[in-house]
């Protein structure tokens, strides 16, 4: 048993490439990245499951069970076609992270501080009068495509001008506002609602927007609602509720501030 191992490491040192070594290295990348993009959502259960059945059909196939191999065989177009519906969201979101463009990185500290006091004050006036608001941060993610669906505006962010585009008798005071650096790109976009059924009954239309377009881009979302006239906050799907002045510009601070790169570790 020994002898063969050993045939077998001294065949493939022989047959062994440079080529081979970097081919592996490019696949254990993706993969990384792959996984990164993935993790917490659906989709990596998923793909957990597909690998189980991709083992299971090789070693179906290596002990010549033929019925179950011919079955696994048959069944991967339309596990194929079963992933690319159920999972929209998660290849937008992959596909959106490919085309990233640094937003907030390029804005000197004087601008990010006008832009999260316009941010902060617009929202709580529009909080304390019941104005309903949907505000989305492009952070590196780029959202031209909801953008050209809208109404362009391509101003200057001032709490005034949140105000008059919200106000219930306004003609784009439906659907989101986008903001890119310190300018109101447009008004009246619509966002994708998120897929979760296990949402509180308590959030409403905007909520759910606000969380459909944070899972499949790392934009903010600032939410104030129609009814109770609390001010939220979504980030990654994720939604911090009841937040007052202070909290709000905390968290819009940390999320506009640039963030320095990390060294990857690999060991």
């Amino acid at each position: 048993m020994f002898s063969e191992i050993s045939d077998v490491l001294h065949w493939f040192l022989r047959t062994f490439r440079w080529q081979d070594a970097v081919d592996i290295l490019i696949v254990a990348y993706v993969l990384y990245e792959l996984f990164k993009l993935f993790k917490g959502t659906r989709a990596l259960q998923m793909i957990i499951g597909l690998t189980i059945l991709v083992m299971a059909s090789f070693i179906f196939q290596w002990a010549k069970f033929y019925t179950i191999s011919w079955l696994l065989n048959n069944l991967w177009a339309y596990l194929a076609l079963s992933v690319i519906i159920l999972f929209q969201p998660e290849i937008r979101r992959t596909l959106a992270h490919m085309g990233q463009s640094p937003v907030f990185s390029s804005m000197n500290l004087e601008s990010e501080a006008k832009t999260i006091d316009e941010l902060v004050k617009g929202s709580v006036t529009m909080a304390s009068r019941k104005i309903g608001a949907l505000i989305l941060l492009e952070r590196e993610h780029s959202i031209e495509g909801l953008i050209e669906m809208g109404t362009p505006i391509d101003s200057k962010l001032s709490k005034e001008i949140l105000l008059s585009i919200f106000l219930p008798y306004s003609p784009i005071h439906d659907g989101a506002v986008i903001i890119q650096k310190d300018r109101i790109k447009a008004a009246g976009c619509f966002l994708p609602l998120t897929l979760n059924l296990n949402l509180s009954k308590e959030l409403g239309t905007r909520h759910r927007a606000a969380m459909g377009i944070t899972e499949e881009t790392d934009a903010v979302v600032i939410v104030v609602s129609e009814e109770t006239g609390t001010i939220s906050v979504v980030i990654g799907g994720k939604i911090t509720r009841d937040l007052d002045a202070q909290a709000l510009r905390r968290v819009l601070t940390n999320v506009m501030r640039p963030v320095k790169k990390k060294t990857r570790k690999w060991f």
